[in-house]
C-alpha cells in the first residue's frame, strides 16, 4: 500500500493528514498557524513538527512508507518564498517528491471536478488563483488586496462602507442607514464622534462589521446594496484575469468559491456571477465545502505519480468528513 501526506498551512490553523492508496484516510492532525509571515520560520516549523507527529501516530505510519506529499502554505506569495519554505518542510525528513502551492489552491484542486480552474477567496481579505488542465501553469492576483487595487473581502467592503458614512457627515454623498449600524456597532455618541474616533483610532470598525452592511443591504439601503455589488463585481474582476491569464473565456472550467463573505448570498453572489458569466460563459459556479487538506492530498499524490480518479476523490472527502 502507498501512502501521501497533505498539509494546509493557514494563518489560524494547520492540518495535515496521511490517505492511502485509495483514497482512505488514515491519520490526521491539527496545530496552530503556518504562516510563517506571522509566526516566522521557526513556527512554521512547530507547526508542522506537531502535526505530523499526531499524523503519524493516529495512522501508525512513519515518514519513510510516504510516496507524496502536497503542501498549501499561507504566505507563500512569490517564487523568491520557496527556498526558505522548502528549507523548513526538509527538516521534516520526507524521503518523497514535494509539491508546493499558495493556499489558496488546495480548495480548487479539491473541489474542481477535474482538480482544475479558478479559485476565488473572499474572507477577511481576498485571493484568486487558478491552474490549468495540465496542472502545471497557474493564474494569479498579487493577494495584497487594496495595496494593489484588489478587493473585496470583508475588510476592504468595511473600508468603503465607511468611506460612504463620511461622505453622508460630509454632505458629498447621500445619506445611508450604515451610519445608524456603525455608531451603534462603535458605540460611538454621534457621527461626528465616531468618525473622529474612526480616523484617530480610538474605534475600530474592522471586516467582522461586514456583516452590518449586508444586513442593511437586506433592509433596502441603497447605499449599501450599491457596496455589495461593487464587492461582488471587484472580485470577479480579479477572477476574469486569472481566467485571461489561463485562456479559460471558452472552456468549460470550475469558479471555486470559498471564504465567509460568500454567506452575503444573492446580493453579492448575483452580480459577481453575471459579470464573469459573460466574460467565460462555460464557467461553472461550485462552493468549497470540503477542507483544503483534501487538495493538498491530491497534489501529494500528484507528486508521488498516482492518478487521482473521481473514487479516489469520493473517498478523500468522505474520510475527511469523519476527522476534520
Amino acid at each position: 500500500m502507498r501512502y501521501f501526506l497533505g498539509a494546509d498551512l493557514g494563518s489560524t490553523k494547520t492540518h495535515i493528514a496521511i490517505a492511502d492508496e485509495t483514497g482512505v484516510v488514515v491519520g490526521f492532525g491539527k496545530a496552530g498557524s503556518g504562516n510563517h509571515q506571522g509566526v516566522g520560520h521557526n513556527g512554521m516549523l512547530m507547526a508542522l513538527q506537531d502535526g505530523l507527529a499526531q499524523t503519524l501516530t493516529s495512522s501508525g505510519l512513519v515518514v519513510a512508507q510516504l510516496d507524496g506529499a502536497g503542501f498549501g502554505i499561507a504566505g507563500y506569495d512569490w517564487p523568491a518564498d520557496k527556498p526558505a519554505l522548502l528549507g523548513v518542510i526538509n527538516q521534516l525528513g520526507l524521503p518523497c517528491a514535494i509539491g508546493m502551492v499558495n493556499d489558496a489552491v488546495p480548495g480548487l484542486i479539491a473541489a474542481a471536478q477535474d482538480g482544475w480552474g479558478v479559485s476565488l477567496i473572499s474572507g477577511t481579505g481576498c485571493n484568486c488563483r487558478g491552474r490549468d488542465q495540465t496542472h502545471e501553469r497557474e493564474g494569479r492576483v498579487t493577494g495584497y488586496g487594496y495595496h494593489m487595487g484588489e478587493f473585496a473581502g470583508a475588510s476592504e467592503l468595511v473600508w468603503r462602507a465607511m468611506q460612504a458614512v463620511s461622505h453622508a457627515w460630509t454632505l458629498r454623498g447621500p445619506q445611508t442607514a450604515l451610519t445608524a449600524a456603525f455608531i451603534t456597532y462603535a458605540g460611538a455618541k454621534n457621527l461626528a464622534d465616531l468618525i473622529e474616533g474612526y480616523t484617530t483610532e480610538r474605534y475600530h470598525v474592522g471586516s467582522e462589521a461586514a456583516r452590518l452592511v449586508f444586513e442593511v443591504a437586506r433592509q433596502g439601503d441603497e447605499v449599501a446594496r450599491a457596496l455589495v455589488q461593487w464587492a461582488g463585481v471587484e472580485l470577479a474582476e480579479m477572477a476574469k484575469a486569472v481566467i485571461r491569464q489561463l485562456q479559460f473565456e471558452t472552456l468549460t472550467f470550475d469558479v471555486v468559491l470559498s471564504g465567509s463573505m460568500f454567506a452575503g448570498g444573492p446580493l453579492l453572489i448575483e452580480p459577481m456571477w453575471a459579470t464573469i458569466s459573460r466574460f467565460a460563459p462555460g464557467a461553472r459556479l461550485v462552493h468549497l465545502t470540503l477542507p483544503p487538506v483534501m487538495g493538498a492530498i491530491i497534489l501529494g499524490m500528484e507528486q508521488g505519480g498516482l492518478p487521482v480518479s473521481p473514487e479516489i476523490r469520493c473517498k478523500l472527502a468522505a474520510s475527511l468528513e469523519v476527522v476534520v
